[in-house]
C-alpha cells in the first residue's frame, strides 16, 4: 500500500489569477458586500424598531435579512482576501466550518422563502383568519423550523465530509469550501456523499420550491375566480412581486448547481453560479424589498430622518 499523507489544509484558488481582474473583482465584490451588510442591517433594524412592521410578513423578512448578512459573510471576506493576497490557505476544520455554515444558511433561506409564500397565501386567500392562523407563536415556530431544517441538512453533509480521507492534491478550484470540489479531492469512496448530495440537497431545494409554486397557484386561482375587480387583483400581485423576484434569484442558480447529477461537474460554471447566490443575491434582496414596498420605504425614510435630524419631529 502506498504511503499517503493526510491533508491538514486546503488552498482556495479563487476566481482568477489575472492581476488586473483581481483588483476589479475586489472593488466590485467589496461594494456588493457592503451593500448587503448595510441594506440587510437597515431592514433588520426597521423591523425591530418600527411598530407598524411588527407583522408576520416583516418578521419573516427580518429573518431573511439577518440570514443574508451571515450568508455573504461566510464566503465573501475570504474571497476578498484572496483578491489581495493570492491563493488562500484554509485549515481542514475551517473548511468544514465554512461548508457547514454555507449549506446551513442556504437551505434555511430556501425553507424560509417557502414559509413566506405560505404567509402570502393565508393573507390573500384567508384574510379573515389571517391573525388566527399566523399568530406570533405560529410565526416563531415556522422560523425555528426553517433554521432547524437548514442546520440538520448542513450537519449531515459536514459530518459525512469529515469522515472522508484527503491526501495528495489539496488545491480547491473555488473561492470557498463547497461539497463538490471537496469530494473531487477525496482519496476514499465518495459514493454515499454523492447520493446524499443528489437526493437530500435536491429534496431541500425542490421541497420548498414545490410549496412556493403551490402557494402561488392557489393565490392566482383565488384572485381569478373570487376577485372581480382588475385593480383588486393587481394589488396582491404587486405585493408578491418582491418575494417572487427573490425566489427566482435564489432558485435559478441553485438548480444549475445542485439539482443535476453531482458527477457531471463543471467547475467554472459552478464557481460562477455560486457567486450569484452567495455574493450578489444577498446584496439585491434589500434593494428589491425597499424599491417595491411602500411600507418599507416609509419606515426607512422615518428611520433615516430620526438619525439625521434627531431633534426634528
Amino acid at each position: 500500500m502506498l504511503n499517503q499523507t493526510e491533508v491538514s489544509e486546503f488552498i482556495l484558488l479563487g476566481l482568477t489569477d489575472i492581476q488586473g481582474l483581481q483588483h476589479f473583482f475586489f472593488i466590485s465584490f467589496l461594494l456588493l458586500y457592503l451593500t448587503s451588510l448595510l441594506g440587510n442591517g437597515a431592514i433588520v433594524t426597521m423591523v425591530i424598531s418600527e411598530p407598524r412592521l411588527h407583522t408576520p410578513m416583516y418578521f419573516f423578512l427580518g429573518n431573511l435579512s439577518c440570514l443574508d448578512i451571515f450568508y455573504s459573510t461566510v464566503t465573501v471576506p475570504k474571497m476578498l482576501s484572496g483578491f489581495l493576497f493570492g491563493h488562500q490557505p484554509i485549515s481542514f476544520g475551517g473548511c468544514l466550518a465554512q461548508l457547514h455554515f454555507f449549506h446551513f444558511l442556504g437551505s434555511t433561506e430556501a425553507v424560509l422563502l417557502a414559509t413566506m409564500a405560505y404567509d402570502h397565501y393565508v393573507a390573500i386567500c384567508n384574510p379573515l383568519r389571517y391573525t388566527l392562523v399566523m399568530s406570533p407563536r405560529t410565526c416563531l415556530l415556522l422560523a425555528v423550523a426553517s433554521w432547524s431544517t437548514g442546520f440538520v441538512h448542513a450537519m449531515v453533509h459536514s459530518v459525512m465530509t469529515s469522515q472522508l480521507s484527503f491526501c495528495g492534491h489539496n488545491h480547491i478550484h473555488h473561492f470557498f469550501c463547497d461539497i463538490k470540489p471537496l469530494l473531487n479531492l477525496a482519496c476514499s469512496s465518495t459514493s454515499l456523499n454523492m447520493t446524499l448530495l443528489n437526493v437530500v440537497t435536491t429534496s431541500i431545494a425542490l421541497g420548498p420550491f414545490t410549496l412556493i409554486v403551490l402557494s402561488y397557484l392557489y393565490i392566482i386561482s383565488f384572485l381569478f375566480y373570487k376577485v372581480r375587480s382588475q385593480e383588486e387583483r393587481w394589488k396582491p400581485f404587486s405585493t408578491c412581486a418582491s418575494h417572487l423576484t427573490v425566489v427566482a434569484l435564489l432558485y435559478i442558480p441553485v438548480f444549475f448547481n445542485y439539482t443535476p447529477p453531482a458527477s457531471g461537474s463543471f467547475p467554472k460554471r459552478d464557481v460562477q453560479v455560486s457567486l450569484m447566490y452567495s455574493a450578489v443575491t444577498p446584496a439585491l434582496n434589500p434593494l428589491i424589498y425597499t424599491l417595491r414596498n411602500q411600507e418599507v420605504r416609509s419606515a426607512l425614510k422615518k428611520m433615516l430622518g430620526r438619525k439625521l435630524f434627531p431633534g426634528g419631529k
